[in-house]
This record gives C-alpha cells, structure tokens and sequence, in this order.
C-alpha cells in the first residue's frame, strides 16, 4: 500500500469513527500512531509519543487557552451575563423585537468575553429565554435569536477556537484577532437586521413594552461598566500591543475574577468550581489537539495535504469554486461536529489548496482571510437543521420549544448569513483592512 494511499485510508476511517461516536481526539491519536506505525515503525512512534506533548504544552502561547477559559468562568461567576442583557434591554427593549435584538447583543458582549459559542448560547438561554417569554414573544422567535446568538462566540475576540486556528495555520494571533473583530460585529448588526425585518413582517412573533426610563437606562449602564471595561482593557491592549495575547488574557482572568468577587459571585466553592471546570475544558482541547498533531505529522508524512493540494491546482479550476466547495464542506460538517474538532481536522489539508490558490493575496493574506471565513462557516453550520449542535444545547435547556419551532426561527438569521459571507468572500479587506491598518 503506498503512503497516499495510505493517507486518504487513516482519513476516511477517521470520518467513520467520527460517526460511530469515538471522541475525536482519541480518534485521531489512534489513527494517526498506527498510521505513523506502518510508515516508520515502532522506534518512530515511540521517539514521537515522548517528544510531541513537551513540544506541544510547553509552549507559553498555549497558556492563553486556559486563561481565556478562566476568565469566561469568572465572567459568569460575576453575573456579567444578566447585566449585559439587562442593559441591552433597557435600551432596545421598546422596540418592536427589541428584546430579541438585546439577546443577539448581550450574546456577541458575553461572547467576547468567554470565547465558547456553546457557553454563550446555554448561557443566555438561562438569562434572556425566560424573559422574552413573559413578554409575550413567540417560541420560534426566542429560540432563533439564541441559537444564532450563540454563534458569535467563536468569532468576537478572545476566541480559543481562533487562538487554535493561528497556532495550526502559523499565523500571528493579534492579526488574527484584527482580522475577526469587524466580521464579529457584521454579524451582531446583520442578525439584528433580520429581526428588525422578521417582526415587520410577522407583527404578532414580538409584541413591543414600555420604553425604560432614562434612570433606569443610566443605571443598567453603571451595573454593565466593569465587564466592558475588562474587554476594552483586553482587546484594546493587544491592538495596541500594550499587551501580548497571553498577558492580555492574564489580566483579563484577574480582572474578572477580582470583579467576580466583589459582587459576591465567587465563594471558596466557586473558585474551586471555576479552576475545576477550566482544568477539565482545558485537559479536553489539550487532548484533542495532541492527537490532531500526531494525525497530522502521519498525513505529513504520506504527503496526502500536498499531493492533494497539488492535484486540485492543476485541474486548473477556478479559485472561487474550489473556496465554494470547501465552505459548503464546512456548512455540511458543522452539522454533525463541534467547531474546534473541524478546524484541527481540516485545516492541514484545506489552507494548502487555499494558499495554492491564485486569489490576488499572499499566502499569510489567505490564511488570514480563509481563517476568518471557515469559522463564519463552520459556526452557520452549529445552527443548520437537521443537526445543528446550538439548536439541541437551547432545546435540550428549553424543552418546551419544540424543535420545529427552533429550525423555523433560525431561518431569518441563516438568510443573514448567506448575506454575509457572500460580503466577506467578495469583499476580503472587510477581514484584511483592520489587520493592515493596525499592524
């Protein structure tokens, strides 16, 4: 059996694996050491078993995971959430579906803090479903907004998923973060637009409220301050290189701890419960990204990435239809898997086409602009029926929304989508322009 042949075989039984349910990342450590294991033998496998964690988790950029994953913990400790969706409220509440539009922006603040698309979506649904049931709001349309809310998590800066994609793809994560801070907030302004427009044309699904008073507006602003401080003090910091990503997130976990405590959130108990949760989500993406490494030092060694990159740029097919036929790839795969699985997965073998491509960029341009693009898409995919992971985390919460009523909902937000990465694919300095003229 030759080596490609070989390369292709570990990848397609990985997919059935996948499907059978085995956790990915034993999956891949699996497939990949007994590929390894046929190519180069045991003492290969060995040498690689021994040296790939230290070279992997000794890194001082990976620290920035748990970090991130720290200060979200905090960051819900600190009841940042319900703050951040009470002031949304108060001053979009008024509107016909304002209560939606504050979920959608109380999800893209509470996203930017905690980083986790999945988090963000269980997380609000605690704090904002209630609440726009009692005002009346129809069930599809609750759902929808919370389910594309969740979406944002992945992509507003600090994002693990984001951090993962710039270690795999050699990109510098401040650019990275540049680059997705701007398609972040088209996203948050796109879905707010599809409210606007949905409850136009379905008046009943969103009955309007009295407007808050200007104190209480005031108010809720004082009660959210300190969490948008916290993000502009982060984010800020790495733009301005004040701060490098790892030093940002540092402060960051301080901060939020700091405020977590202070507003009486985080007891000896919580703290514990916060360093548990972060240990055990860390340990997880840790796992994982130890056997996507090993499985992609065995495809490297088959040379499948290369030959197959190689191959599709001497179909001579147009750039655009090979970009078409990945991000409908990532739409069909984000379905059925998480977002962080499909990146480490797929990234070896997609950017090389990518960066064989002739779109007009160089290849870091590319790898920035393909980044910023397949999370777009893979996060469309976590709420495109029939599976859609964000729709089963909210109905799994919210029982009493039946799933019809969520795949109905999402619709709106799935057309802004569509909107939206057409923009990004036709117009890249929507992604690039921040990242040029910051650094």
């Amino acid at each position: 059996m030759s080596a490609m042949t070989l390369g292709a075989g570990g990848f397609a039984l990985l997919l059935a694996l996948m499907g059978a349910r085995i956790p990915i990342g034993l999956a891949m450590l699996v497939i990949g050491g007994l590929g390894t294991l046929l190519i180069t033998g045991p003492m290969s496998i060995l040498n690689s078993l021994k040296t790939l964690p230290y070279e992997h988790f000794s890194s001082h950029t990976l620290s920035i995971i748990p970090l991130f994953l720290l200060m979200g913990q905090f960051a819900a400790r600190a009841g940042l959430s319900s703050a951040m969706y009470q002031a949304t409220n108060d001053w979009l509440g008024h509107r016909r579906g304002g209560l939606a539009m504050s979920t959608i922006g109380a999800c893209g603040a509470f996203g930017a803090i905690c980083g986790s698309s999945l988090a963000t979506a269980a997380t609000m649904t605690q704090v904002a479903l209630p609440e726009m049931e009692r005002q009346g709001y129809r069930g599809s349309l609750a759902a929808g907004a919370l389910a594309a809310g969740g979406t944002l998590g992945i992509l507003i800066p600090p994002s693990v998923v984001l951090v993962i994609y710039a270690i795999l793809a050699e990109q510098n994560i401040n650019d990275m973060f540049a680059a997705a801070l701007v398609p972040g907030l088209l996203a948050v302004g796109s879905y707010m637009l599809a409210i606007s427009c949905y409850v136009r044309l379905f008046p009943a699904s969103a009955p309007s409220k009295p407007k808050a008073a200007l104190s209480d507006r005031w108010h809720s602003l004082i009660d959210v301050w300190p969490g948008a401080a916290i993000f502009i003090i982060v984010i800020g910091g790495i733009y301005t290189g004040v701060f490098t990503p790892t030093e940002a997130a540092a402060v960051g976990a301080v901060a939020t701890g700091i405020l977590a405590a202070t507003r009486g959130g985080l007891r000896w108990e919580g703290l514990r419960d916060c360093l548990l949760e972060t240990a055990s989500t860390t340990a997880m993406i840790f796992f994982i990204v130890l056997g996507a490494s090993l499985f992609n030092s065995f495809l490297a060694l088959t040379q499948f990435p290369q030959t197959t990159a190689g191959w599709i740029v001497n179909l001579e097919i147009s750039p655009w239809v090979v970009l078409a036929g990945i991000l409908l790839c990532y739409l069909l795969l984000g379905c059925f898997m998480d977002s962080l699985s499909m990146i480490l997965l797929t990234v070896p073998i997609f950017l090389p086409i990518m960066q064989g491509m002739d779109f007009g960029m160089s290849p870091g341009d590319i790898a920035i602009w393909f980044g910023i693009l397949s999370l777009v898409v893979v996060e469309v995919g976590m709420i495109t029926p029939p599976v859609g992971l964000n729709i089963f985390i909210i109905h799994s919460m919210a029982p009493r929304v039946g799933l019809s009523e969520i795949f109905t909902g999402i619709v709106p937000f799935l057309i802004a989508d569509v909107v939206r990465i057409i923009l990004l694919v036709a117009f890249p300095t929507i992604t690039l322009g921040l990242v040029y003229l910051l650094y």
